[in-house]
């Protein structure tokens, strides 16, 4: 092997200059990283939708290639999968819309009673709240209400929803043209690479798809065992909206950790306000229990082939993805890092990804 130290100074030669050489290096890459990231996170209503876009698309593509197979003609067989996703979501929205307005007369009637309730519970309670106590945080709520600062809020509350719009669309048109010509585009980008890596990469695209869909689908499932109890309990409890707050635990369990408790926290809310504290006690009480058979059975069992990533680094992810892009980053955290830390596996030589040997037989 050539000595390609010959003719640098001796300065950069020894242990020393070749540890500066190393760290400028990393500098370089670590500068190039986050001008990346400074790039993605200045174009959030395109980027996001993408994102979004190819995480659904490699969860729905087995289902496409299914119809596929049983004679549909792939045209036919993109559009009736994407019509049925959109068909659910459209019919999940407007069923919640539908129940809010049918059953906010009844939360509003109970609502009454239970913060009347309430006071007598802070009255008389473990720890005390006075009177005046509940009147100083009732005034400041009500002050704040009535403050320019939440007018402010209020209409770029609106613009956010327009936003939030927009977005939608374009991740289902992106969504249409990934499932229906993914494997294109796909081979267009790897096409940049040098020829040596070409494989490679369509590999690591492969094991990315197969830890991607096994990722949305195993989430589902766990989100959809969580909403289904705390429905089942809410409903059971006769606490108004069980079914919204049903369906709202299932989309917060698509953000691992804290997305099932914060969606557990509003339910326990809600039964505080319409039912009083016994009903809130027994509806945080489920809460923590869904949480625990989520963290220590259906986590495991349905996503520990999928995912092999540690919990430090799922939370190391949690908090870097909320930083750079609050709860849309938190959401997508976690199955950027499976997929990285797949890459990097199949790159580097490492033990293939979870599912990989299966997506290279089909």
């Amino acid at each position: 092997m050539p000595d390609t130290r010959a003719g640098l100074p001796a300065i950069w030669t020894d242990s020393l200059g070749r540890a500066s050489i190393r760290s400028l290096q990393v500098l370089a890459v670590a500068a190039l990283a986050w001008a990346v990231l400074w790039t993605l996170t200045r174009v959030p209503l395109v980027i996001i939708p993408a994102t979004i876009a190819v995480i659904l698309a490699a969860a729905i593509a087995p289902l496409v290639r299914w119809l596929a197979g049983h004679g549909f003609p792939r045209a036919l067989a993109v559009a009736a999968s994407f019509l049925a996703i959109v068909a659910v979501f459209g019919g999940v929205v407007t069923g919640i819309v539908f129940l809010v307005r049918s059953q906010w007369k009844e939360l509003s009637q109970k609502a009454v009673a239970g913060v009347d309730q309430l006071h007598t519970f802070l009255n008389t309670g473990p720890i005390p709240v006075s009177d005046e106590q509940i009147n100083t945080t009732r005034e400041s709520v009500q002050k704040f209400f009535t403050s320019s600062s939440f007018g402010s809020e209020a209409l770029t509350g609106v613009r956010t929803v327009g936003e939030i719009l927009v977005a939608m669309i374009l991740m289902a048109v992106t969504l249409f043209f990934l499932l229906k010509d993914g494997s294109k585009i796909r081979d267009f980008l790897i096409g940049f690479l040098p020829a040596a890596h070409r494989a490679t990469a369509h590999l690591a695209a492969d094991r990315s798809a197969v830890v991607l869909g096994g990722y949305v689908r195993g989430t589902a499932l766990v989100a959809a065992s969580n909403g289904l109890i705390v429905g089942v309990a809410l409903a059971i409890l006769g606490v108004p909206l069980a079914l919204p707050l049903g369906v709202f635990v299932f989309i917060g369990g698509f953000i691992p950790i804290v997305g099932s408790t914060a969606a557990g926290t509003l339910a326990v809310a809600v039964a505080l306000i319409s039912n009083g504290p016994v009903s809130a006690l027994i509806v945080l009480a489920v809460v923590v229990g869904v949480n625990q058979l989520e963290h220590h059975f259906l986590q495991p069992v349905l996503m520990g082939k999928v995912l092999s990533i540690h919990g430090l680094a799922i939370l190391l992810a949690l908090a870097a993805g909320t930083m750079l892009a609050g709860v849309i980053g938190a959401l997508l955290a976690v199955p950027i890092t499976a997929v990285g830390w797949t890459i990097i596996k199949t790159v580097t030589g490492r033990e293939p990804a979870p599912g990989a040997a299966d997506a290279e037989a089909s």
